[in-house]
Order: structure tokens, then sequence, then C-alpha cells
């Protein structure tokens, strides 16, 4: 019976029927729910790892043992397990190893966009791209079998708009799982100078197969209608296409985005009159076809920003503007804001009293922190450069800069790459500030657990790591634990740490609002003894508003009772009910 099922959901699914033993990930939009669904089934083993570049190992090491594994990311953690992806394609697997990644198309909820296609290219290993949901389950269970065959990992590509869209899924029964047995070979697995040597000749070779097999096989497809127009596509882009041109149009849709099938291009190319190479990002597939001497149309009709619509690409392709197209009056904008109740706000909110402090930012809820009111975030990177900004800032300008800049990220994240940073500031005699935003959680990606929470990702309980003496065990002499929601006490903290003259960590500590085991019993309202100073309406809390006597008002629907504004009023006009 088929059912509804988000793409995330689909690729667990398609794995799971694949007999998939291991899962190992860390949590990113637009990737989460495939290691979320996976934990949901019958699967052997699922994880949440410290970061994507463990994940990929584990994976690995899983795949090397003889059976199949699967690891997810989002486009910038592929970034981070590079490393370990280079040189896999060079040992090959023992049993199949698929590796997931979800480029953000728009940046709904990243830093950058990335087109993780010319990571396939550059490592020399086989990618996939499903266009809808049937396709993810599909593409997942092929994935294996084309890991195992060609003695390569594959990567499926996924977008924003395919994880979290949702379409028919026909479900089917998991096979039992396959095992090989682990093989000792050195010269296969350990990539020595001598041994990656031969292995990178077989992975050219490898690549012309599977160039010959992308040819024949119905992972590519071609549907032909008119043939006055063709489209090059894959992915959401060719959904995108299907909707604006219908039957105008042919379509070559390409299942397999690297290595490209050359002759079926060409071909393709040949059959229509005027070619047209639709994909969202870089002009990854035009330029191929390009090399092959084919004349497309494409990224000079087409923007290399963001993501495509239908209506675009019916004006770009047909030139009309198709109905439905009007325009409409603009919505009032809706800036993102830290929920009612987080504790993150009240860290910034301190930060904010002390003049001529950089803040060096991280990847979390508390990226929010740059925007208005709090405006106290300087900058944001990737994942864990937080500290070793701060750290760099201090050793370009000296001792003077690090009493005046802090570094801020949170538990996940700090865990995830900000170990190292510390360490690097401890060894080469740093004095910055760090601290470290513990609510409890892995917020931002959707209440994930992580190392620090004592929980694994099927709620089993396990050993929970210890930020404190972790710190310590680093070399950091300083380290407090502190709760941000008193606001006196933990701005002295910050002020005394800044300008000690020896590295120190703050661990601010307090759970994330939304969390169920989070119930503030009170709710809060202002009095009439309010005297429209707007301190409180400075810390940007969502269920503080200005009354249109000028006074300051709780929305009663949005407070969740945290009490951090009435720790704040001097006057005491805001108080429990």
């Amino acid at each position: 019976m088929a059912s509804l099922m988000l793409g995330n959901e689909a690729i667990a699914q398609g794995a799971f029927e694949a007999g998939v033993m291991v899962a190992s990930a860390y949590p990113g939009t637009p990737s989460t729910e495939i290691t979320e669904h996976l934990a949901l089934l019958p699967v052997p083993h699922v994880e949440w790892a410290p970061n994507e570049k463990v994940a990929l190992e584990v994976c690995i090491g899983a795949s090397l043992a003889g059976t199949r594994s699967i690891c997810s990311m989002k486009h910038v953690g592929l970034n981070v397990a590079a490393d370990p992806l280079f040189t896999a394609s060079y040992t090959g697997v023992g049993g199949g190893l698929v590796v997931c990644v979800a480029d953000d198309q728009g940046m709904h909820s990243s830093q950058n966009e990335q087109d993780s296609r010319h990571y396939a290219e550059a490592s020399k290993t086989l990618m996939l791209e499903p266009s809808d949901s049937a396709e993810c389950r599909m593409f997942a269970m092929k994935a294996f079998e084309l890991s195992e065959e060609f003695d390569t990992p594959v990567i499926i590509r996924l977008s924003t708009r395919i994880s979290h869209s949702r379409s028919l899924v026909e479900a089917g029964r998991p096979l039992p799982p396959p095992i090989r047995e682990f093989q000792r070979n050195p010269g296969k697995y350990v990539m020595m100078p001598a041994m990656a040597r031969r292995r990178h000749e077989i992975v050219e070779e490898r690549l012309k197969k599977i160039k010959s097999f992308a040819e024949e096989d119905s992972i590519n497809t071609v549907e032909m209608h008119a043939d006055e127009i063709g489209v090059i596509s894959s992915g959401i882009s060719y959904q995108y296409a299907k909707e604006a041109l219908g039957d105008k149009a042919s379509y070559l849709k390409l299942g397999m985005v690297y290595p490209l099938p050359d002759k079926l291009m060409k071909d393709f190319a040949a059959s229509v009159g005027k070619c047209y190479v639709i994909e969202e990002l870089d002009p990854f597939i035009e330029t191929h076809c390009r090399s092959l001497g084919l004349n497309v149309s494409g990224k000079e009709l087409f923007s290399p920003l963001g993501e495509y619509t239908s209506l675009q690409i019916r004006q770009a392709v047909l030139g009309e503007k198709a109905e439905g197209a009007e325009s409409f009056e603009a919505l009032p904008g809706r800036p993102p804001v830290m929920c009612a109740g987080c504790p993150h706000r009240a860290v910034f909110y301190a930060l904010k009293q002390i003049k001529g402090l950089t803040v060096t930012g991280d990847i979390g809820c508390y990226t929010l922190a740059a925007l208005a009111p709090l405006s106290m975030l300087d900058s944001c990177v990737c994942m864990g450069a937080s500290i070793g900004m701060a750290h760099g800032m201090e050793k370009a300008l000296g001792r003077k800069q690090a009493e005046k800049t802090i570094a801020v990220l949170g538990d996940s994240t700090f865990l995830h790459s900000g170990i190292t940073g510390l360490i690097d500031i401890v060894y080469n005699k740093g004095t910055s500030a760090i601290i470290i935003l513990d609510n409890s959680i892995t917020g931002m990606t959707g209440h994930q657990e992580n190392p620090s929470t004592g929980l694994t990702i099927r709620n089993e309980p396990t050993k929970q790591l210890d930020l404190k003496k972790l710190c310590e065990a680093v070399g950091i002499e300083r380290v407090a634990v502190a709760d941000p929601f008193d606001y006196k006490s933990f701005l002295a903290l910050v002020r005394q740490e800044l300008a000690a003259g020896e590295p120190s960590v703050i661990i601010a500590q307090r759970p994330c609002a939304l969390l169920k085991k989070v119930k503030y019993k009170e709710r809060f309202e202002v009095s009439q003894s309010c005297v429209k100073c707007g301190i409180c309406l400075k810390i940007g809390c969502p269920a503080i508003y200005k009354a249109p006597d000028g006074k300051s008002g709780i929305d009663e629907a949005q407070c969740v009772g945290c009490g951090y504004c009435a720790n704040l009023c001097a006057l005491k006009a805001i108080a429990s009910k």
C-alpha cells in the first residue's frame, strides 16, 4: 500500500529494505529526518555522531566489516566529511556504503549555498539524484547495489525541496541483511603511497565502467514529447521543468549526475531543436555538455542563485507569463527570533552591556543574536570556528584584543568541532574567553540528543559527557558553570573572565524552553507601575510588546514563564500573575 513520505523518510525506508546494518550522522537541516526515521525502524545500529567526519568513518568501518551502512549530512557537513570520503573512494567498500547529502538551495537554514555535485567529481565517486520520494526509496536501494557492484561509496544528492516534500511511496519488505566477511587486504585498505598509487589506477578504471553503465541503465531516462524543445535536468529542477513546460518539451532526466552519460546526452541534444540545461546552483551539467561540444542554453537564462520555480522556467523558455503569476502585494516581514524563554537571549543581552565587545559567533539558534535588537554577534563562518577566530584575533592584535573579544558556541557545536580550537588556545598560549551555551539539547535542528545529554538517538541512557571536566582536561584552569538568567552575577562573571589574562570557559547552563521536560509554572504580566523605560523590550522576547500607551505588555499566549524579564526590571513592574 502506498503512503505519503518525506523524501528523507523514503531514503530511510529504502535503506532499511536494502538491509542496512549501521547508520551514523550528525543532525543538520535538511538531512536530519533520514537518521531520525531510521531510528524508528528495526535497523541494528543507529547513532548520532559528534560530527560528520566521525559519522562517515563509523560507516566506512561498518562497510569494511562487510555490512551495509549509510551516513547522512547536509551540504556543509560534507565539507567536514570530505577527508575520509576522498580516501574511501580509493579503498572502495566491503558492504555497500551510501552517503546522503542534502543541499540547501535558497539557504533556508544554512550559511552558504553549495553544490555537492562537485564533491562527487573531485572524489571520483558515483552520485545519484532522486526527483521525488518514490525515487528516494528506489535510489537508496539501488545505491547499495551499485556500491557493491562497482566497489565504491555512492553519494545520494538531495535538496531541501526533495527532502521535505511528500509524495507517494510503495514500501516493500526488507531484505535479509547481506553480510560479507571482512577480508584482510592491506593493499586495498591501507592507503600508504605505494598502495594508494595502485588504487588510483583502479578508481580511474572504475569510472570508465560506471560511465558505460550510465549509458544503458534506466536510472537515466528520456521522455520524448515535442521535438522543438529539449530539457536536460535532474532532481527537483526536473520537477519544476516538467510542471512549467509539460508536453511542450522532451526531457532527459538524469538520475545519475556523476559520472554523466556522454552518448546519451549527445543523442538527446541531437534529437531536439533547442536544448536547455535546467539545474539549480552551479552549471555542473551545462559545463559538461559544453565540453562535449553541445550547443545548450543554461545559465545565461537561469540564475546560479537560489531556488527556481516553474513560473521562472516557463518565462525563460517559452517567453510567456503563466496563469496565476499575478503580482501580489508584499506581505509584512517576519524576521526570525529566538523563542520566548530562550536561555541564549540572556547571554547576549549581558554581552550587550559590555562596551566595545567583539563576539565571534557560531552556528546554532544563537546565530539569531546578530539581529536587532540584540545585535551582538560579529561572525558566523562554520561549526566550531568561533573559538579559533577569537584566538586568531588575539594573536593578530595582542592581549588587549582578547580583553574585548569573546567566543560563543553551543554545547553540540563545541563537541562537533570546538574542542580542537580550545586545545589550540591552550597549546599556543592564548588567553581568550569562551562561552559554551549548554541548553541540554541540539536545538536548532529539532532537539536531537548529543554526547552531553546522556541519551542516545533511541532515548537509551548512556554515559553523559561532562563539559566542565572536558575543558579542564585539555588544560583550561578557569571553568565556571553559571545560569545566564541570573543577570547581575552572569554579567559580573563575563567581565571577570575577559580580564583574567588566561584562557577561560563559561558554561552558560539553562535548558531550551521548548524541551518537554521544561515546565515554567508561572506566567508574568506588566503592572501599572511601568515607567516606559523599555528595558524589557531590548531583550527581543516575542512575548513582550509595546502597548498603545507606551508601556510594555506581555502576550499571555506566547509567554512561557521563564521570568527573565522580571529579573531585569529594576522597578519590579513585571511580576508573576
